[in-house]
């Protein structure tokens, strides 16, 4: 089956577009992206995330919000994508709670204008990007596909849980491929201020208190940013029907080491205080990626040492004014 041309990114001012649009503009794609810079966090942050590629002649940004549905059917006439990334999305578990109408109109409501104006257009593929979250609190380890996800545990998870089902209702009446991709604890340069990852780096460099849950006895499957990137192009290029695939990399890692390594990679001690995790927190998270590996040829290649190597490399050039 010949590649798709021309893919929309959703989010693509974010940790995974941005570095999506890049894998998919030097692969020969033409990409359209779509971000509305809202000011959850920098927006400068998100400028500097899109300015290696914003000027390419491959490359179309809409500054856009995926909850107006004229300017999101305006865009799919226009451009006529064969295959959407929808990445863009309110996120973080934590901040989600007692947000759930926010959720609901940008997770819910801004998916739903996205997978109408792609079943208008004959869309041949769309790729949705779902959450470990999803699994809750299951005691089925490692997470498996075929875990119903029927307890999510905030509204961020909920609403994604919402799309995955969408996203059936437009494969069964329309013929719609639709693939979530469950994301594993994505990290990475980029990243989003109010990730895990970039706030015990950031502490660590500020000489500031982290928060670890539990004594940092909490397990987390981190996954790099260019190997969930690598599952999600795969995905753009793999119709599948319907499906739910994990992206992880299979390996949970213990929160205390996890803090450890950045420790060593900073050369600086962390300042921390260890109360109990809240309800909206799992004990661990740990993705089978066997169906990855069997419907997409996924192949994770990141150690956790070494993306957090080059996560560190990216804040001090990002925030050269909090170094140690």
């Amino acid at each position: 089956m010949p590649e798709p041309q021309t893919i929309l990114v959703t989010g693509v001012a974010g940790l995974v577009g941005s570095h999506l649009a890049e894998r998919l503009l030097d692969a020969g794609r033409t990409v359209v992206g779509i971000d509305n810079f809202n000011d959850y966090y920098s927006v400068a942050q998100k400028r500097d995330n899109v300015a290696g590629f914003k000027d390419h002649d491959r490359f179309t940004l809409c500054e856009n919000d995926i909850r107006d549905t004229d300017a999101v059917h305006a865009l799919f006439e226009q451009h006529t994508p064969a295959a959407v990334a929808h990445l863009a999305a309110m996120a973080n578990v934590r901040y989600s709670i007692g947000r759930a109408p926010l959720y609901t109109d940008v997770n819910i409501v801004g998916s739903v204008n996205l997978l109408e104006a792609a079943k208008q257009q004959g869309c041949g593929n769309f790729v949705f990007a779902s959450t470990s979250s999803i699994y809750g609190k299951t005691r089925q380890l490692p997470f498996t596909e075929d875990d119903a996800c029927n307890l999510p545990l905030s509204a961020y998870p909920a609403s994604k849980k919402a799309i995955e089902l969408m996203g059936y209702t437009y494969h069964n009446l329309h013929g719609m491929n639709f693939t979530a991709v469950r994301f594993f604890s994505v990290y990475g340069p980029r990243a989003r201020p109010d990730m895990m990852p970039f706030m015990v780096a950031d502490r660590i460099a500020r000489g500031e208190t982290i928060t670890l849950f539990d004594a940092g006895q909490m397990k987390r499957d981190w996954t790099y940013v260019d190997d969930i990137v690598q599952g999600v192009a795969l995905a753009l290029d793999t119709p599948l029907g319907y499906e739910q695939i994990n992206l992880g990399r299979g390996e949970p890692v213990l929160m205390a080491d996890f803090v450890e390594l950045l420790e060593d990679i900073i050369g600086r001690k962390a300042i921390l205080e260890t109360p109990p995790a809240p309800a909206s927190e799992p004990a661990i998270t740990f993705a089978n990626i066997d169906k990855a590996r069997r419907l997409l040829g996924y192949d994770p290649k990141t150690p956790v040492r070494e993306g957090l190597e080059k996560l560190w490399a990216w804040y001090q050039r990002a925030y050269p004014q909090a170094q140690p």
